[in-house]
């Protein structure tokens, strides 16, 4: 076992999960510094002694995760590689009691609201002064911004609102502010995050705001882009629509989670939407942006889900073509109106599922990648990476979507900058470019 030395205290921040996360331990991060003490996220290096861990429970997977990290630096910690451990974030948040009996070695739990208390743990304050500050985690030139906490819909598969709480939305004068900061310190692309985007103003303003906020969002000078993450599809307003279509900076990009196509399983999700209202939505939003890049979600392995639910949901992403799908598959939690029915879909049937979904999209993506070569986008550099240069065009989100790779041994660019590229060859998830000039 190691001896402890006297040394200053170093707190590393462990992130999992969602970008919501990221953004909670960004802020953290910054309350500790401005608290002076010597805090850092996800740093490589193993010379902190203090772990935070921020952790998912979103699904088994992401629950696992957490799991598995926090009992990680709880054999350090009893090895005495470490002094401290706290663990914040949704798992914590939901399911508090029980981890602080099994994994006694953490020194206490947060939930999800529980900065403040957290602070005190480190003699800090909560400096109310840096609302709309923040050290970003992210590269310089994108971050992500929180538009809302919560969510409100009771959708049967998801715990979310037991971990957040109900939708609260942050003042439009806040989001100004704080994308301002972001504008000030190099940001040139902001992702607009919530649990559910087309709820944002309703408690504030008693109406849909989110159309407001993008056009004020737009005349923040230095934001080039503006991208927009999980709209909810039932009684979308097509306002916002309207106002993709008219702000220069705002994406033509929608992230929409829709879960699933056959009206037996969306009723029995409680999504509020139907196959047909599905298709007239998406019909209306490209009528008014044609070229716009929707990217969605699907859920396979719902209880009681058939095989004929399963071929209806590929027809149904053939026919929607859409640009970007994701698939996961379904986890019985607990607390949920889903956890009342039998979950009797093996993980293995649902892996396959998956797959099948997700091989339908890899030939659409194919396709749709195959258009654009000898075209030309306008694409912001994220990273040098395998003697490649790495970047995105509008249509795409970090991380999660294609990305454009431009040859490093044959041409400079600078990370954090625009070019213009020609696409020169395309495959399932990636193209390949030459840069045309710089923008």
């Amino acid at each position: 076992m190691k001896v402890r030395t006297l040394r200053k205290d170093k707190v590393n921040i462990i992130t999992l999960g969602c970008s919501k996360n990221t953004v909670d331990s960004e802020v953290l991060l910054s309350q500790l510094n401005a608290n002076a003490i010597d805090a850092h996220h996800q740093r490589e290096n193993d010379d902190c002694n203090i772990i935070i861990v921020n952790t998912c429970g979103f699904i088994d997977n992401a629950k696992q995760e957490s799991i598995d990290t926090i009992l990680n630096y709880a054999e350090a910690k009893a090895n005495g590689e470490i002094d401290k451990l706290y663990v914040t974030g949704c798992l914590s948040h939901r399911y508090k009691d029980e981890l602080q009996l099994e994994i006694p070695e953490v020194d206490a739990w947060f939930g999800t609201m529980e900065l403040p208390q957290m602070l005190k743990r480190f003699n800090a304050d909560y400096k109310h002064e840096l609302i709309g500050e923040r050290r970003i985690s992210t590269p310089s030139h994108y971050a992500y911004l929180k538009i809302s906490e919560g969510c409100n819909r009771t959708c049967s598969f998801c715990a979310i609102p037991l971990m957040r709480g109900n939708h609260v939305s942050k003042t439009m004068e806040e989001i100004v502010k704080e994308a301002k900061y972001l504008a000030s310190i190099g940001v040139k692309e902001i992702m607009l995050i919530a649990q559910e985007l087309t709820y944002y103003g309703l408690d504030i303003y008693k109406k849909r705001t989110l159309p407001a906020l993008l056009y004020a969002l737009n005349e923040v000078e230095g934001i080039e882009w503006i991208r927009l993450h999980y709209a909810y599809p039932s009684k979308f307003p097509l306002e916002i629509i309207d106002a993709i279509k008219n702000c220069d900076h705002v994406c033509n990009y929608l992230d929409m989670p829709l879960q699933h196509a056959s009206n037996n399983i969306l009723q029995a999700m409680n999504r509020q939407i139907s196959k047909e209202e599905t298709i007239e939505l998406i019909n209306n939003i490209r009528s008014k942006i044609p070229d716009i890049g929707l990217r969605t979600t699907m859920l396979v392995g719902f209880p009681g889900e058939t095989e004929e639910d399963v071929n209806e949901l590929a027809e149904f992403v053939e026919q929607m073509q859409f640009d970007r799908l994701g698939v996961f598959t379904y986890s019985h939690e607990e607390g949920t109106s889903g956890y009342l029915l039998k979950d009797e879909i093996s993980a293995e049937e649902k892996s396959v599922r998956a797959a099948r979904i997700m091989e339908v999209q890899q030939q659409i993506s194919f396709d749709k990648n195959q258009q654009k070569v000898g075209k030309q986008f306008k694409v912001l550099i994220d990273r040098v990476e395998s003697n490649n240069f790495v970047g995105r065009t509008e249509f795409d989100s970090p991380e999660v979507d294609n990305e454009v790779l431009i040859d490093a041994s044959k041409y400079y660019l600078r990370v954090g900058d625009f070019a213009l590229i020609k696409i020169i060859k395309a495959e399932e998830f990636d193209l390949f470019g030459e840069p045309v000039v710089n923008v």
